[in-house]
């Protein structure tokens, strides 16, 4: 094991039942029949990661994994529903209807700082190095995603010091935070997506190794980041997420354009965040509604200060060519940021009958959305796009 990892242990930090709030209620049932059901065979099986987070938060999760002694193979033996992923390091998809609960061997780190440097573009190197608890929750990014639920006694195991940071609210690296950032430089954006989600700061030392290192993020694959940045904004809290990535360097190094463009533009007070709030009340909304923003309709939102102060025609592909240089998002949402950027000269006039056409446009029901967040950020009348609501309700009615 690395030794930034090595630790004098004398043994994990374990935490009663009646010392924390989980309850097995509160645990989707499938995660408990695999829980159960290797524990049953002699196997060691814990809750791990954000779930047990969340669940000491009173939150409810999204995903419930489960971390076990059991290889891959033996999961996979257990579980008629149970399919093998991945590569360099095989995990345990047990399938309920469309629900995963996603099963790993305890893994530990087996190879050198540089190794793991070196390949930081193809992501986390990994393999079948099968591990221990202790060393399981050493390799894990910050302390809070470090512990582990116990189903045998309904104890919560922590090796890291996770509790008492849960508790302080920070989020802190697990090791030497100059060579985890290194080994992984997307593990910076994920400290800002736990920082602006869950409202904790970041540990100091933490803090400095991503003012240090930021500029190692373009070593990391392409497809890594962009699932990262839209992974920002899912949770409401996507305004102080990226005002985090904008102070600590990485908006700099990842969308360059857009961080000169807030420098010029009141830096913290930007209108670029003033959009982005707004549409993070939009998040919130939909997801109380049970249906997720489009990364088209992100998009949009996040390039809107820069495509309004252009105000020239094609000014949306050619801000959204900002976006695409560094964080290669899917065409998909490029096209659709582009056509929502430009439906604004559409929709701000009454919809006369050479332009009611546009109400069947796939994208017309984003427009409207992505239209109401600019007015309500810009603070203007809704009148008109009302008027444009009502005409696709009539229409839509109709057909």
């Amino acid at each position: 094991m690395f030794g930034f990892l090595k630790k004098k242990s004398q043994g994990p930090v374990v935490y009663k039942r009646q010392d924390h709030c989980i309850s097995r209620k509160n645990i989707d049932p499938d995660a408990l029949k695999v829980l159960y059901r290797l524990s049953s065979l002699g196997f060691t099986a814990y809750l791990v990661g954000g779930g047990v987070r969340d669940l000491l938060m009173g939150r409810k999760p999204k995903d419930f994994d489960v971390g076990t002694s059991a290889k891959p193979n033996e999961v996979k033996k257990v579980f008629r529903n149970c399919f093998l992923v991945g590569r360099r390091f095989r995990l345990a998809h047990v399938r309920f209807g469309e629900k995963v609960i996603e099963t790993a061997t305890f893994r530990q780190n087996s190879h050198t700082v540089g190794e793991i440097i070196e390949q930081a573009a193809e992501g986390p190197l990994e393999d079948n190095t099968f591990g221990t608890p202790e060393t399981d929750a050493y390799r894990r990014d910050f302390t809070v995603n470090g512990l582990f639920y116990n189903i045998k006694d309904f104890s919560v195991i922590d090796w890291v010091g996770g509790m008492k940071d849960l508790e302080k609210k920070i989020i802190r690296s697990i090791g030497d935070p100059e060579i985890r950032f290194q080994e992984d430089p997307v593990r910076m954006m994920r400290a800002i997506k736990f920082s602006s989600r869950l409202g904790f700061k970041i540990e100091k030392k933490t803090e400095a190794a991503m003012m240090k290192h930021h500029a190692m993020i373009l070593a990391a694959s392409a497809p890594r980041v962009a699932e990262e940045v839209f992974r920002l904004f899912p949770y409401g809290h996507s305004a102080e997420a990226f005002r985090m990535l904008y102070a600590y360097g990485l908006m700099g190094d990842l969308i360059p354009e857009l961080a000169k463009f807030i420098d010029a533009n009141g830096k913290k007070k930007s209108m670029v965040f003033g959009y982005l709030e707004q549409l993070d009340a939009y998040e919130k909304m939909m997801a109380e509604k049970g249906f997720e923003v489009s990364n088209g309709l992100r998009s949009a939102v996040l390039l809107t200060a820069m495509y309004r102060a252009e105000k020239k025609e094609g000014a949306g592909r050619r801000v959204m060519q900002a976006l695409m240089q560094t964080v290669k998002i899917p065409k998909a949402a490029y096209f659709t940021a582009v056509t929502l950027m430009e439906s604004t000269r559409r929709l701000e006039v009454s919809p006369s009958k050479g332009r009611q056409r546009f109400i069947y446009n796939r994208d017309f029901l984003d427009a409207l959305d992505y239209n109401r967040i600019v007015l309500r950020a810009e603070k203007r009348s809704e009148k008109t796009l009302d008027e444009w609501a009502d005409l696709y309700e009539e229409k839509g009615n109709n057909e």
